[in-house]
């Protein structure tokens, strides 16, 4: 089949609860949206990376360092919805794909965004995809804001949980096992959700007119959305764990991490 293009979008708002103005934060001389948008370009299999925003400061930074912007309506409540808009108004074909890469990670590995699309490369009939990567220990399996994915044989999604799915049923008088997080019969290892998708045009447009299932709304898990609708996720698993941005704390580890690579 022909290769279809392969566009990374960001999808970046100023406001951010516990860290206003987040994607614009300084980290080791450059703002966060800056150190996410050149790790994109470092994927080979990227054809294109720019950022879907509604507010003038980010597209203003994103500009001074010579990246894309598309403004967006300032109306959305999701960047899947803000990333559907520009979807619409590029000239794509129907099975274009658009990968959705969190503004959050400025230690993004490029190399997980490769392995995200190549599944699509030699397979048309794939639609949505994502990855996950193992948990190692008991404390991130039982947090819930380490979002728990669980998967069929072939490598789909059967559920996304903030749970500790799979549920480690144990023999009396057996531990909890903690690290590395295996279960003692069966061997299975938790997978993490990682926050990165990947969909063909026509999908991400589907999905982004659906309304909120009652999955999404009680987990909190807007790709709940797509298993109670009836269709399929794929899902890669990866060695790359992400280093999300969502807390001064955060913040700072990230600082030290790019500081300490000499970036």
């Amino acid at each position: 089949m022909p290769r279809p293009s392969v566009i990374g979008m960001i999808p970046a708002r100023y406001a951010s609860t516990r860290l206003p103005g987040k994607v614009l934060l300084d980290i080791a001389g450059k703002p966060m949206i800056q150190r996410v948008y050149e790790r994109c370009r470092e994927a080979r299999l990227l054809d294109e990376v720019l950022v879907a925003t509604d507010d003038e400061r980010v597209a203003d930074a994103v500009g001074a360092f010579g990246g894309r912007v598309e403004m967006t309506s300032c109306d959305h409540c999701s960047g899947t919805d803000r990333l559907a808009e520009v979807a619409r108004r590029l000239e794509l074909s129907a099975d274009d794909l658009i990968v959705n890469v969190q503004g959050d990670e400025p230690m993004l590995d490029p190399r997980a965004i490769d392995a995200a699309v190549k599944p699509f490369l030699g397979d048309a009939s794939l639609q949505m995809g994502t990855i996950a990567t193992r948990i190692d220990g008991l404390e991130e399996h039982l947090d819930p804001a380490a979002v728990k994915v669980v998967l069929d044989a072939q490598g789909w999604a059967l559920y996304f949980s903030r749970a500790p799915i799979p549920y480690f049923r144990l023999q009396p008088g057996e531990a909890e096992p903690d690290a590395p997080r295996r279960h003692p019969v069966s061997g299975m290892a938790p997978l993490k959700h990682i926050g990165m998708y990947v969909y063909r045009r026509d999908m991400l447009l589907w999905y982004a007119g659906l309304a909120p299932g009652l999955l999404e709304q009680t987990e909190g898990l807007e790709q709940l959305r797509v298993l109670e609708a009836g269709r399929r996720i794929r899902v890669v698993i990866v060695e790359y764990s992400p280093i999300g941005v969502d807390t001064p704390e955060d913040l700072q580890r990230v600082r030290e991490l790019i500081a300490a690579e000499g970036d």
